[in-house]
């Protein structure tokens, strides 16, 4: 099965008598009509299993093209399934990738309602703040180079798919799952900084619910920006973007309550979901 970049030509010219295979615009304008209606689309996979993860990423940039035409700017980047729970979680063994919209991002104090996402769960993760442009692929002291701040960060994560039973063709389609980021105070990143020592616990109304490690993100937080860089060498990566690493625990489900996370150094962040 051939996806192709574009819609077929509106007049139905060179059109065959029968169309049965979308394009990938198609398949683009299936998940923002989600975004729309509220009402959730069947996996990519499910219905076109020859579907690989490259053209995954292509619908992921025709939605984001769509989005930045419509007003949005693009904050940074998530990168998500790189620690050992998350990738068990979700059946998937390598990490995926998706954009940060600036109308996604919040502070630390924030106020969400669980009741405006179809299946939202919770990630806690560090963030990276970069000081300079960073063009991919990059070796990994430049990497470290361009990072400027970093802090702890939460990100919500939900699925136009109404079910979380994806493959990673799908939650690629899908931006990544990347719905909302709540960042803390950032602290400087320099030559001394070594996030992977960052010990993090998680409560929620007071019970701890999770904990991890930076370690726990590919042994080490700084180690998912350079996979970044490497795997998609054509993102451009800027002065400001924030980047998130990657979960240091496996999602949790978002429902309503107060959020606090913690770490050995970092500033904490909190969250109220109503």
């Amino acid at each position: 099965m051939t996806f192709g970049p574009e819609s077929p030509d509106a007049t139905g010219a060179n059109l065959p008598a029968e169309r049965s295979t979308p394009s990938l615009d198609d398949l683009a304008a299936g998940l923002r009509a989600v975004a729309r209606t509220g009402i959730p689309c069947p996996t990519v996979s499910s219905r076109f299993p020859e579907l690989d993860v490259d053209a995954a990423y292509r619908i992921q940039l025709i939605n984001a093209e769509h989005r930045a035409r419509a007003g949005a700017r693009t904050a940074g980047y998530k990168i998500g399934l790189t620690s050992r729970a998350m990738q068990q979680q979700m059946g998937i063994h390598e990490p995926d990738s998706g954009v940060i919209h600036t109308d996604t991002l919040a502070r630390t104090g924030s106020q969400l309602r669980a009741d405006a996402y179809r299946a939202p769960r919770i990630e806690t993760e560090i963030a990276f703040i970069l000081g300079q442009d960073l063009a991919g692929p990059a070796d990994l002291s430049t990497v470290r180079a361009a990072i400027s701040e970093y802090c702890l960060a939460y990100e919500i994560l939900d699925t136009s798919y109404g079910t979380w039973s994806i493959t990673l063709v799908d939650t690629v389609a899908d931006n990544a799952a990347c719905s909302g980021v709540i960042t803390g105070p950032r602290l400087p990143f320099d030559p001394n900084s070594d996030p992977r020592t960052e010990r993090i616990t998680v409560h929620a109304d007071g019970k701890r619910v999770a904990a991890g490690s930076g370690r726990d993100v590919l042994g080490d937080p700084v180690l998912a920006l350079h996979w970044l860089t490497r795997r998609r060498p054509q993102l451009r990566l800027r002065a400001g973007d924030i980047v998130l690493a990657g979960s240091v625990h496996a999602s949790l489900p978002l429902t309503p309550g107060r959020y606090h996370a913690t770490s050995s150094h970092l500033p904490a962040v909190h969250l109220h979901v109503i």
